[in-house]
């Protein structure tokens, strides 16, 4: 493969070098090296660890590798199949991008059935990987955040209606998507390999705009129309899952729909106090007339940010720690009395306006740029 020649070792340890400075960032340990080892070919991990920051065309990847043309489109497009490169088509070119961990190869990894692969194996080890704490304080260190939560939006009060932007609201983010695609939710497959599933619906996992046309284009979903993806939100609402949204203003890529037990990012918040989503612009607040002391918020906190407590007359209320509450909604949307609702916070999160954006944030606030 033109003048790429190393030994195998190194090559996979330049590839994880190369993945590790992404902006999400991808501390390099054994358990990453067997990930690698297992999803990438050799000849994968040497293109992989030539690949800069910034989306590359094929002209440019080759001046890069010094592998011609065609033989080079081939491997791309047999990484993008894997869910290893992203092939991204703007007007009449088409520019290539390495996908990170995450979010990247681990979801395109398990948001579908595969068998070209041990994927029990890849769930063990990337089970390993994500609890590993140098990795979880990594992708989470950063104060520009992944993903955001985004508030159940029928608990928005009236008073602040007409205050409530389109990014604090899934359903409208979904209608001004215009559709998208709908996969198998890669914590949950992993976590059925693990012999740990829930009940929770697997095919939620919400891709919109262009990250939707690749996801359809490379086999990992389903189209879906605006109708479709708001039923989804509708069910998952139902089911007292918690949406986690792609953390940009405008055009959200993705949205997801998260349980607590299976779920990377809020087990990661529940069991190490890791944060790689931003808290809506919500928080519960009660109205202790109305508690009647069930404790039903406590049981559905996803989190476990509310206990009952005794509010010094004898009678157990909700408090809520509102230091990691990350104000999705499933304690209010639960309350048979209504006790609890939503409101806004004091201080209010901008995300940044696109993916560049967030990219160039993390990147700062890592030191990377």
């Amino acid at each position: 493969m033109g003048h790429l020649t190393h030994d195998k070792d190194e090559v996979y340890r330049l590839l994880a070098e190369r993945i590790s400075r992404s902006p999400e960032g991808a501390p390099i340990n054994e358990n990453l090296m067997e990930i690698l080892h297992r999803l990438f070919t050799e000849s994968e991990a040497q293109v992989g660890s030539k690949f800069p920051l910034l989306p590359m065309t094929l002209e440019q990847i080759t001046g890069i590798t010094g592998i011609k043309g065609e033989q080079l489109k081939t491997v791309l497009d047999g990484m993008a199949d894997k869910g290893l490169v992203l092939d991204i088509p703007r007007k009449d070119i088409v520019y290539y991008m390495l996908a990170p961990v995450v979010i990247g190869f681990f979801e395109y990894t398990f948001m579908r059935v595969r068998d070209n692969v041990n994927m029990k194996d890849l769930a063990e080890l990337f089970q390993s990987y994500f609890h590993d704490k140098e990795v979880r304080d990594e992708i989470s260190r950063s104060d520009t955040k992944m993903m955001r939560t985004v508030v159940y939006e029928r608990l928005i009060p009236l008073a602040v209606e007409t205050e409530v932007l389109t990014y604090e609201r899934a359903g409208e983010i979904i209608r001004q998507s215009g559709g998208g695609a709908i996969s198998i939710c890669p914590c949950r497959h992993k976590a059925a390999h693990l012999g740990k599933a829930c009940e929770a619906p697997l095919e939620v996992c919400t891709s919109m705009g262009s990250a939707a046309e690749w996801v359809i284009r490379r086999g990992m979903g389903k189209p879906a129309t605006v109708d479709d993806l708001l039923r989804v939100l509708d069910e998952t609402e139902k089911l007292g899952l918690v949406h986690n949204c792609d953390n940009v203003m405008n055009k959200p890529a993705y949205m997801c729909h998260c349980c607590s037990c299976c779920c990377v990012i809020l087990t990661g918040i529940k069991e190490f106090g890791t944060y790689v989503t931003h808290p809506s612009n919500f928080i519960p607040a009660l109205e202790s007339e109305n508690c009647v002391g069930c404790g039903t918020c406590t049981s559905r906190c996803p989190i476990e940010a509310i206990t009952m407590q005794d509010d010094g007359n004898g009678t157990e209320i909700p408090v809520v720690n509102k230091e990691i509450c990350i104000g999705c909604g499933v304690c209010a949307s639960g309350c048979p009395t209504g006790a609890l609702t939503m409101s806004r916070r004091p201080v209010l999160h901008v995300p940044p306006r696109n993916t560049r954006e967030k990219f160039i944030r993390m990147a700062r606030e890592k030191g990377r740029v």
